[in-house]
């Protein structure tokens, strides 16, 4: 049961692309529920809302990834 660098490394990829989407994410939603009147309160809470999804995704996707390495995916 030997461990896939490849798929590893890729999978670290995945998770250190979502780590920065996880305070990015919050953050334009905090600075669009501050704006309110702002006429592009919507646009903006939508893009952090996306953020957010794509951040959740993206963990998910690099630790099911590092599961497959680890526990030899290649079936």
């Amino acid at each position: 049961m030997a461990t896939n660098r490849e798929l590893l490394g890729k999978g670290v990829k995945y998770l250190f692309g979502a780590l920065p989407l996880m305070f990015i994410g919050p953050s334009v939603m905090y600075n669009a529920f501050m704006n309110k009147n702002n006429p592009g309160y919507y646009v903006v809470l939508i893009i952090g809302c996306s953020i957010c999804i794509l951040s959740v995704f993206l963990a998910f996707k690099g630790i099911r990834t590092i599961t497959n390495a680890l526990f030899d995916g290649n079936k």
